[in-house]
């Protein structure tokens, strides 16, 4: 079982800037996908951008162009780059790791992003 933790959550103003990172327990360069989820209030979770083994991406339509994913396997790290905040970005953020074989997905516990007009 390997634990994901993510940070980098907060308060911040439109148009402002926050990195977040989820780090593993263990290593993630077997997970197939790693990637980045939310989740506002009353609404179902949606996935916010992936990322494969060999560094292929994938972005919601409404973030193309603003986030940023990346993966760093020697630190065993996941990360998302959130730039040009809107007040919409605010939601509770989830990663996520899927490797296919034995059909693995596991969900860290959140963290809280909360962008004020």
């Amino acid at each position: 079982q390997v634990q994901l933790v993510e940070s980098g959550g907060g308060l911040v103003q439109a148009g402002g800037s926050l990195r977040l990172s989820c780090a593993a327990s263990g290593s993630i360069s077997s997970f197939n996908i790693m990637g980045w989820y939310r989740q506002a209030p009353g609404k179902q979770r949606d996935m916010v951008g992936v990322i494969t083994t060999g560094g292929s991406t994938n972005y919601a339509d409404s973030v193309k162009g603003r986030f940023t994913i990346s993966r760093d396997n020697a630190k065993n790290t996941v990360y998302l780059q959130m730039n040009s905040l809107k007040p919409e970005d605010t939601a509770v953020y989830y990663c996520n790791a899927v490797r296919y074989w034995g059909g693995i997905n596991y969900w860290g516990k959140g963290t809280l992003v909360t962008v004020s007009s």
